[in-house]
């Protein structure tokens, strides 16, 4: 990475959000465990993603999350708040707490009510943009049915409406592409079972969910990934192949339960989720296990 550091860079993770045995939000658990990763390595923290359960969050335990993780972060690390909502006035309202709180960036889906067009997908940016915190898309257009294609996003950052973009499309192509009509726009990698591909393609972060359990390891990884040199990829490729089995699961639509479970083997306090979301099936949690335990045996972190 040879871009001046900004603080949506390096490995910022989708963090985890623990639950009390009532399902109430256990924030001294979650200050915690945003100080662990930030001693840990790595770069920041993206409250109030998918990963943190937000849509079954109240207003004010929505915004008592993004607080909690700002005072929770030492100095120089990131908080960048998820800011997702159903209208564009909704997710101005979060951008501005976020902004409030203290965080330095957000974390934006496009519109998501229904699939909606280029023009509308434009004006709800423009709009988030006004309030002046930089914004990073998200693109995922698996669960909203939004595509950011790459011309979109180019126009995006021609306005000067994003600064990044979180890429979760799961075509590895589109980087390419991306980087061909926006070359400054920064490519975040948003799936964790494509590290390796994206920084090859000129990844400079990476919001990740199994950073949740490995951190370390996390870190690492993406260090090698984005490197010039050779040997580092050869050092890269082994970590991959060992932890492969965990990332694929933050593609998956147990993904929040996955990486909840591989965080209390490791000794993180992950626990219950809110329904919807059910417990994994046998089959699913013994698979699991057995590739955490995998990875804790190698000595990752």
């Amino acid at each position: 990475m040879t871009q001046q550091r900004k603080p949506w860079h390096g490995v910022n993770t989708a963090t985890a959000l623990p639950f009390n045995d009532d399902l109430s939000v256990d924030f001294d658990a979650y200050a915690d465990h945003v100080a662990w990763l930030a001693s840990n390595g790595t770069d920041g923290v993206c409250p109030n993603g998918s990963l943190g359960e937000y849509q079954t969050l109240s207003d004010e335990e929505r915004a008592r999350v993004v607080t909690t993780a700002v005072e929770a972060s030492p100095d120089g690390f990131g908080v960048m708040a998820g800011v997702g909502a159903y209208g564009t006035l909704q997710s101005v309202r979060w951008i501005e707490q976020a902004a409030n709180a203290g965080a330095q960036s957000v974390l934006l889906l496009p519109p998501n009510t229904y699939r909606a067009d280029r023009e509308t997908v434009l004006t709800h940016y423009r709009t988030a943009a006004q309030v002046g915190l930089p914004v990073v898309a998200y693109n995922n257009p698996i669960d909203t049915k939004v595509d950011l294609v790459p011309s979109l996003l180019a126009q995006l950052f021609d306005e000067g409406l994003i600064v990044a973009v979180k890429e979760f499309s799961g075509d590895v192509r589109r980087a390419w592409e991306v980087k061909e009509l926006a070359p400054d726009l920064d490519l975040l990698i948003g799936s964790d079972d494509v590290v390796v591909e994206l920084g090859l393609a000129g990844a400079v972060g990476w919001i990740a969910g199994y950073s949740n359990a490995f951190p370390q390891a996390c870190v690492e990884l993406l260090r090698l990934s984005t490197s010039a040199q050779r040997s580092d990829l050869d050092q890269a490729l082994p970590i991959y192949r060992d932890l492969h089995s965990l990332l694929r699961w933050d593609s998956k639509t147990e993904f929040v339960q996955a990486i909840k479970l591989s965080m209390d083997l490791v000794g993180r306090k992950g626990g219950l989720c809110r329904p919807p979301r059910s417990p994994l099936s046998a089959e699913i949690r013994a698979a699991l296990t057995a590739a955490t335990e995998a990875a804790i045996a190698k000595g990752y972190k």
